[in-house]
Order: structure tokens, then sequence, then C-alpha cells
């Protein structure tokens, strides 16, 4: 990061090859539309890069990335409420795939369609604290809430998700 801030375009070239994946699957989780989250991605990198000059070395550039990637799928998706007059399309993933998948697959499948059906900041929370792997304190930063918040929308985004799969098998 700090060859970055100097100028070092093979530096920053760097960083997007060992972020542009996590970024852009962040984004798709959060937005649920891939050729949008593309476009967050690319914004992301475009906005750190000129953002370089104002970022604090002792921040974790991780930290401060997700920051920018979130803030421009907020972004993105007050522009498709904007359009639609009222809540962005449903996007969800598509259900678990054929019986003769493994147990394995059809319960990762349920999931992620679960975690697509919840508010923004109970996905957003989940999106960043276990499938990108960002400590509590991360997510409060990237996200911009207090901790409990974090924390507390954890709690209820894990209450929801067993209620939505437990009713899916009860049906």
């Amino acid at each position: 990061m700090l060859a970055a801030m100097r100028g070092e375009h093979e530096a920053f070239a760097a960083l997007v090859h060992a972020y542009e994946q996590p970024v852009y699957h962040f984004a798709s989780r959060t937005l649920r539309h891939g050729e949008e989250a593309a476009d967050v991605t690319q914004e992301t990198f475009v906005k750190a890069y000129r953002g370089l000059r104002i970022f604090r070395p002792e921040l974790r550039f991780s930290t401060w990335l997700f920051s920018i990637a979130y803030h421009a799928c907020c972004d993105r998706m007050g522009k498709r409420r904007r359009l639609s007059g009222d809540e962005p399309p449903d996007r969800q993933d598509p259900g678990p795939g054929p019986e003769e998948l493994a147990l394995r697959r059809d319960l990762q499948g349920r999931m992620q369609a679960a975690i697509a059906r919840l508010p923004e900041r109970y996905r957003a929370v989940v999106t960043l604290f276990y499938l990108n792997d960002r400590s509590y304190e991360e997510v409060a930063a990237i996200l911009g809430v207090p901790l409990g918040t974090v924390k507390t929308h954890l709690h209820r985004a894990k209450e929801r998700l067993r209620v939505m799969l437990a009713s899916e098998e009860s049906a």
C-alpha cells in the first residue's frame, strides 16, 4: 500500500489483483446483480486509486477498500429505488439445484437464497463477517456503524436465517 501511495502503479495493480474477487463477491451478494457488481467493483478501485493521498497508513487497506465498496453499493441501491419509485427489483439467487445434488450443496444453496432475502443492513453484516472473514471491528468501520450495532445485526440476521431455513424444511 505504501508503494502505491508513492505512485508505483505496479503496487496498486497488485492490490487490485489481490482484492478484485473479494470486492466483486461482496458487491454481488449485496446488490444481487452481477453486472452492477462488476460496475461497483471497478468504481471501488477507481475511487481507491484517486483517494490514495488521503489513505491513513495506520488503517487496514482492506477495511478502507470494503468501506468504499459498501458505500458504492448503497449509492447503486439508492439509484434503483429512485428509478423504480419503490424498493429495488427482487433479484434473489435461484433456489437449490437438482435433487441429485449432495445435501451439503443443497444447504449451501438454501443458505445463500436466505441471505439474499435478508434486509440490506443484515445482509451486508453477514456477508462481511461470515463470507469475507472480517472482524466485528472491521465490519463496523466498513459500514460506519457502532460495534454494538454490528453484533445486534448479526444476532438478528442469524435468528431470521434460522426461521427461514426451518420454515423451508417444514414445508
